[in-house]
C-alpha cells in the first residue's frame, strides 16, 4: 500500500466493527496505529490482534466527545509513534426513535456522538499534519439510508441521518481549508455492514448481498495512500442497488 507503510495512523472507534477492521488493515500494510475508543477492554483486543500479527499499536481509552479525550489521543499518537499522517474518524452510533417519539436528549446524544469526535480529533490532528505538509483524513459517514432494503428494518434514524449529513458538509469545508497544507479530507459512506450492532437486523433481510466489512476496506487504502489525490469528496461503498418499494 504505497504511502501507508511506516506512516502513523489514528483510528477512532477502533474497539469493534468497522474501526477494528480499518485498524487491522492499516497495520497489516505497515502503518503504526494509535487506537481510540471508550471501550478499553475491546480496544486492547484490537491492539493484541495487531501486535500478534507483527504490527505496532498503542491504545488510549477515553471519551472522544470530550476535548480532553480527543486531544490526548492525538498527543499519544504523535509522542509514542513519531508524528501523525492519517486520521480515520470512525466514532458514531444511534438511538433510534420515530421523530414524534424522540426526546431532545436522544437527538442531542446522537448528534454529539457522531459529530463532536470528528471535529475534535480533526482539530487536534491538523497542526501535526501541517508541520509535515502532509495528511490524510477520512471521516466515516453512512450510505445505509439511501433506499436499500436496510431502510425497511431500520427506521427511526432521523437524528443519525442528520448527523451523517453533517459529516459530508464538514468534509467539504475542511478540505477547502486544508488543501494548501497538503492535507486531503474525504468521507466514506458505507451501506449496511455486518458488524456487532447491525448484524442481527441484516440477517432478517434474507438476501445474498455480501455485507461483510471487507467490502468497504478497499476505499481506505485508496484514500490514505500518498498517491491519493481526491479531497472534499464522499465515496460510497458496500451499497446495494436492490430497492424496496414498500417496507
Amino acid at each position: 500500500m504505497p504511502g501507508v507503510k511506516d506512516r502513523v495512523a489514528v483510528v477512532t472507534g477502533a474497539a469493534n466493527g468497522l474501526g477494528r477492521e480499518i485498524a487491522l488493515l492499516l497495520a497489516r500494510e505497515g502503518a503504526r496505529v494509535a487506537l481510540g475508543d471508550i471501550d478499553g477492554a475491546e480496544l486492547e483486543r484490537t491492539a493484541a490482534a495487531i501486535t500478534k500479527a507483527g504490527g505496532t499499536a498503542v491504545t488510549l481509552a477515553g471519551d472522544l466527545t470530550e476535548e480532553s479525550g480527543a486531544a490526548r489521543l492525538i498527543e499519544v499518537a504523535a509522542e509514542r509513534l513519531g508524528g501523525l499522517d492519517i486520521l480515520i474518524n470512525n466514532v458514531g452510533g444511534s438511538r433510534n426513535r420515530k421523530v414524534w417519539e424522540m426526546s431532545v436528549e436522544d437527538w442531542d446524544f446522537v448528534l454529539r456522538l457522531n459529530l463532536r469526535p470528528t471535529f475534535l480529533c480533526t482539530r487536534a490532528a491538523v497542526p501535526h499534519m501541517m508541520r509535515r505538509r502532509y495528511g490524510r483524513i477520512v471521516c466515516m459517514s453512512s450510505g445505509a439510508r439511501e433506499g436499500t432494503p436496510w431502510t425497511a428494518y431500520y427506521q427511526g434514524g432521523a437524528a443519525y441521518s442528520a448527523a451523517k449529513a453533517g459529516i459530508h458538509g464538514f468534509v467539504r469545508d475542511t478540505a477547502l481549508e486544508l488543501a494548501e497544507h497538503g492535507i486531503n479530507v474525504n468521507a466514506v459512506a458505507p451501506g449496511p455492514i455486518d458488524t456487532e450492532r447491525a448484524g442481527p437486523n441484516l440477517k432478517r433481510l434474507n438476501d445474498t448481498v455480501d455485507y461483510s466489512p471487507n467490502r468497504m476496506t478497499p476505499l481506505i487504502p485508496a484514500l490514505t495512500s500518498s498517491r491519493s489525490s481526491p479531497t472534499g469528496s464522499s465515496h460510497a461503498s458496500a451499497r446495494t442497488t436492490n430497492r424496496l418499494g414498500q417496507p
